[in-house]
């Protein structure tokens, strides 16, 4: 164990999924598959920790043969290890027709994902009927963005972070990714001076903060970087194994 290992003993690994775990083509690099599976075999948890629903990250959850908690839609849901739902917290239907009106009124893009589904551009007809999780804008227009993003701060009843600088998420207000990586904490008898979490947007700054050893990818928003401990390399070149053999991987001893 390195002197920097020593002074981390990291025993949970959160991850973000765009931007860090996955390249620009959406794919699990050979690299970051191989230091993922190696801390697995020391007895690290590793934990993917998204924006994304369980139904966009489940794949390649068990593609790496991930034994842990999932930490889904930035906190809104947390999975335990066999696949069932821990804890849901929704984001009220008026809450959120008020924020798809905003979209009509601006001519914003949008998603927003309920507990079964993941809406593009479009709404069911009864708002109601579904259990939403998480309402997200797109858009380029810097100024329309800000005050959609006014908008929502004033309203005081969200959680606001963004996946990418032209986006906006929104969760429910007190939810998001370190509530919910230190609520896996709790289940498993660690604390989060022994989490490892890495990511590359504004969704991933509380747990980076809250965590003891807090990463930023290369290709983080600025805010991030400043932020994080310590900054690996980008999404692109194996970042997420860098990180992981540089502050979590335990050198094997020879025989």
């Amino acid at each position: 164990m390195t002197e920097q290992q020593a002074e981390h003993d990291i025993k949970l690994i959160a991850l973000d999924m765009d931007g860090t775990l996955l390249n620009d083509q959406l794919e699990i690099s050979m690299a970051n598959r191989q230091a993922i599976e190696e801390a697995q075999q020391q007895g690290i948890h590793v934990v993917l920790s998204t924006g994304r629903s369980r139904m966009t990250c489940r794949e390649y959850a068990e593609s790496l043969k991930l034994s842990s908690y999932l930490v889904t839609v930035n906190g809104s849901e947390i999975w335990n290890e066999k696949g069932e739902l821990i804890e849901r917290n929704r984001v009220e239907h008026d809450l959120v027709q008020w924020m798809w009106g905003l979209t009509q009124t601006h001519k914003a893009n949008f998603w927003a994902i309920s507990s079964d589904s993941v809406w593009n551009n479009e709404m069911p007809d009864d708002i109601k009927a579904l259990e939403w999780l998480k309402f997200g804008f797109d858009i380029e227009d810097d100024q329309i963005r800000e005050i959609i993003l006014n908008e929502l701060k004033t309203k005081g009843m969200f959680e606001v972070t963004n996946s990418s600088p032209t986006n906006i998420e929104v969760n429910p207000l007190g939810i998001n990714k370190a509530r919910g990586i230190k609520s896996v904490c709790d289940r498993l008898d660690i604390t989060m001076k022994e989490v490892m979490a890495v990511g590359d947007s504004l969704n991933d700054i509380a747990m980076i903060k809250e965590a003891g050893l807090g990463i930023a990818m290369g290709n983080a928003q600025p805010i991030v970087k400043e932020t994080a401990d310590w900054i690996t390399a980008t999404n692109n070149e194996d970042g997420v194994a860098k990180a992981i053999r540089k502050w979590a991987i335990r050198d094997k001893v020879q025989g």
